[in-house]
């Protein structure tokens, strides 16, 4: 079995391309960063510490690196005859991995089984918008016989790396990798460490509004406390009181529409509490907080479950103080900081949560959004 994945960063590495390894999979990474891919390239092996209550250390091989800058027809080649494409680029790359996988699916031969392509994103059904993508090149009777599309649900924590690690990557001893089984049919692959659902939005849902909401809302509360670690700022009584508030919101919202048993998600929001405040994941409030205009978009951690709960009548206070605090996410190195910076004083309230959030005049929140804007101005 084969295996095509875009993205040999550490999320690449250390999580989905663990995983693949360990169910058999000969892996290709493809990415655009030179130095690593030519580093990957010449090393036979890479280690993946997971670290927390149950640390255990893998040794991944059987893989090899393509330039999908430098070697397109390479990579086109490589996923042509592979098994699987997988990604893990960020939401707002996938368009530009897309060309690439329309060009291997319509050489792909007609006797091979159909390619299966996941888009393994902290986005709501990226795999959906990876197939649109393809699509604009890829005609629909093609890409129905030689393609098979399945959204997923992924998390692990993956902070940023010591410089001196090299390949080697360290990641928390938690994941959960979730992918809709339908679009398989009756030949869903065989990866152990992967759960096949029949119904993935409520493991979308739960994951991102607990986990990612979760895990920025602590970011921006913690950068402005000046907390150095994320497990710092969860030492800090005032930023835990508003990441349990919003958890509280979110948890109300994930039960209602998606009809969780309470104990069972009080559970899940509990470790995943634990999981922020992990000492041996040494993450930091800016890299957590990196691209907050995605983070505040419609579809995305804080205005989706924000605007459920304003429909159903309940204030999202917590919620709305969180983009309060995303609002003031200030870090040069990240260029969406300094977008967002840029928009906060060139644009109205009400057009930076039109353009920004996505949300129209008259709509539930927007005064609200527009009032928060306005009180970080």
């Amino acid at each position: 079995m084969k295996a095509v994945h875009f993205g040999a960063g550490n999320i690449g590495r250390g999580f989905v391309g663990l995983i693949l390894h360990k169910a058999g999979y000969e892996i290709v990474f493809a990415d655009v960063a030179a130095e690593l891919i030519d580093t990957l390239a010449a090393a036979d092996n890479y280690q993946v510490h997971e670290v927390g209550a149950q640390p255990h250390t893998w040794t991944v091989d059987n893989f090899r690196a393509l330039n999908s800058a430098s070697n397109e027809a390479g990579v086109i080649e490589e996923i042509a005859t592979a098994d699987m494409v997988t990604t893990a680029v960020g939401p707002n790359i996938l368009k530009f991995v897309a060309p690439l996988i329309a060009k291997a699916i319509k050489a792909r031969a007609d006797n091979l089984p159909p390619l299966q392509v996941l888009a393994c994103e902290n986005a709501l059904y990226a795999t959906n918008n990876l197939r649109a993508e393809i699509a604009i090149a890829v005609d629909t009777e093609t890409l129905a016989a030689k393609a098979i599309f399945a959204n997923t649900a992924v998390d692990r924590i993956v902070p940023a790396q010591d410089s001196a690690a090299g390949l080697d990557v360290t990641v928390e001893d938690f994941f959960e990798w979730a992918i809709e089984s339908g679009p398989f049919g009756d030949n869903v692959p065989e990866i152990a460490d992967v759960h096949f659902v029949a119904d993935l939005e409520p493991y979308i849902e739960r994951k991102l509004f607990t986990v990612n909401t979760g895990h920025a809302t602590l970011a921006y509360h913690g950068q402005l406390q000046g907390a150095k670690t994320l497990a710092d700022a969860m030492a800090i009584t005032d930023v835990a009181a508003e990441v349990d508030a919003v958890l509280a919101e979110t948890s109300a919202m994930l039960i209602a529409k998606h009809g969780f048993d309470a104990a069972d998600h009080a559970s899940y929001v509990s470790t995943c509490i634990r999981r922020f405040s992990n000492p041996h994941l040494p993450d930091t409030p800016e890299r957590v907080g990196r691209s907050p205009l995605r983070k505040l978009s419609r579809d995305e951690r804080f205005i989706s479950p924000a605007v459920e709960l304003a429909s159903s009548g309940t204030q999202p206070s917590a919620l709305l103080r969180a983009v309060g605090a995303a609002l003031q996410f200030d870090v040069a190195e990240d260029p969406e900081s300094v977008r967002m910076l840029e928009l906060r004083s060139s644009l109205s309230a009400e057009d930076f949560v039109s353009q920004v959030m996505g949300l129209s005049v008259g709509e539930v929140l927007y005064a609200d959004a527009v009032e928060t804007v306005k009180a970080q101005s």
